[in-house]
């Protein structure tokens, strides 16, 4: 089966940051990932990761100012220096705590902009960022995200994300494929992951409608679990939903769903 890393920006919620490492190993996770360490010095969270025996699969470039609804600014004209050094933070964060790759969140297309100058900006944006995680050894990135849950984000569809990346032309740069948002915006879950599935370098999940546990909704989560499996997927799944009550009491979604899942 494959293997699920806690986001804990999301799970064990109602925890302080620092506490859901601990949380995290005893409800029996190996890996974590979250959206944003920078709050916190990489000594700090590398303790809690070495302490609790866990491994960092991914976080994301700084994206601006989230609390004030921004939601990445790669896209954004006027905002190329602050992204750069975003991206050099984000560099030493991963390095410290051991993450193989980042995650760029494109941010939301302004009113009245001009089509052309945003994509040119996000691609010398998306240019550079490619090159200093090459240099580092690190992947970059690129996640799709659906017009419900955040209107007016410049990437929608697993194939728009692709034909960026096609245009941008790294080597090191890839789609994370989130099944809740990719369910939202164009289905078609498992030919999209058999077809597309050399180009992408993480999966997150969370059911719809709702957000919730793998078993909550539409989603036939034994069954892609089992083509995951069929066509080799060798990467993480972040588990990147909101718990519909305490984390722990959800939980039960892992192993029910896993031993249902086809074996052919």
């Amino acid at each position: 089966m494959p293997q699920f890393a806690a986001n804990l920006t999301m799970l064990f919620n109602e925890a302080p940051f620092l506490d859901r490492f601990a949380l995290a190993r005893d409800a029996g996770f190996e890996a974590v990932e979250f959206l944003f360490p920078y709050d916190h010095a990489p000594q700090e969270i590398r303790r809690r990761l070495d302490d609790n025996g866990l491994r960092l699969v991914l976080h994301n470039l700084p994206a601006g100012h989230w609390a004030a609804g921004e939601r990445g600014i790669a896209c954004l004209p006027g905002r190329s220096d602050e992204f750069r050094a975003g991206v050099d933070l984000a560099i030493d964060y991963a390095q410290a705590l051991g993450a193989q790759q980042l995650n760029c969140l494109v941010g939301q297309v302004p009113p009245g902009a001009d089509p052309a100058r945003l994509r040119g900006n996000l691609l010398e944006n998306l240019g550079f960022a490619a090159e200093r995680l090459r240099r580092a050894g690190l992947k970059l990135l690129l996640e799709p995200i659906n017009s419900h849950d955040i209107p007016g984000f410049y990437l929608t569809r697993s194939d728009q994300t692709l034909d960026l990346l096609d245009e941008l032309g790294a080597d090191n740069a890839f789609l994370q494929y989130d099944i809740y948002h990719m369910q939202r915006m164009e289905g078609e879950l498992a030919a999209t992951l058999h077809k597309r599935l050399p180009r992408i370098a993480h999966i997150q999940l969370a059911d719809n409608p709702g957000r919730h546990e793998p078993g909550t909704g539409e989603i036939n989560y034994p069954f892609l679990f089992a083509h995951l499996d069929r066509l080799g997927y060798a990467g993480w799944i972040g588990c990147e939903y909101k718990p519909a009550g305490r984390t722990e009491a959800g939980l039960g979604w892992l192993d029910r769903l896993t031993a249902s899942a086809p074996t052919h």
